[in-house]
């Protein structure tokens, strides 16, 4: 049974887990599918789907998931496998380190940013002594 969430996204709502607004919880959580805060959380959240923070949901946590969207505020480190989007008038205090990032004008970000897969190009070591190669000049 699939659905729209409140930003457009398509969700399995079979299984789909809510914390709703005015709702508290402090601990580890572990779900299958799609996790979706509008209230408060604190501690742990690790997830093989997706997290989803709405507009009013505040995040307390160290987070690794497949993929984050974020509309509401979260303090922590957010680990995503594929991607994490952050849309406008999310708060995001942590590192997030993902495949794909994207960020909507209007959002506060402070923390640092780590993209790509496992393997990063790296430049080859230069000789002790060697000087750089020209920039703009093939083959010279």
């Amino acid at each position: 049974m699939f659905g729209k969430d409140a930003e457009g996204h398509e969700v399995d709502s079979r299984q789909t887990s809510i914390l709703a607004q005015g709702c508290k919880f402090d601990g580890k959580v572990q779900v299958k599918g799609a996790f979706r805060i509008e209230g408060e959380f604190s501690g742990n959240i690790e997830t093989p789907e997706n997290l989803i923070v709405g507009k009013t949901g505040v995040v307390r946590a160290e987070v690794k998931v497949k993929n984050a969207i974020i509309a509401g505020q979260i303090f922590g480190n957010i680990q995503a496998e594929n991607k994490i989007e952050l849309q406008s008038g999310s708060h995001v205090e942590g590192d997030i380190r993902t495949k794909r990032l994207v960020i909507d004008e209007g959002v506060f970000f402070e923390g640092n940013c780590s993209m790509g897969g496992e393997h990063r190009r790296t430049p080859a070591p230069q000789p002790a002594g060697a000087a750089p190669a020209p920039q703009g000049q093939p083959g010279k």
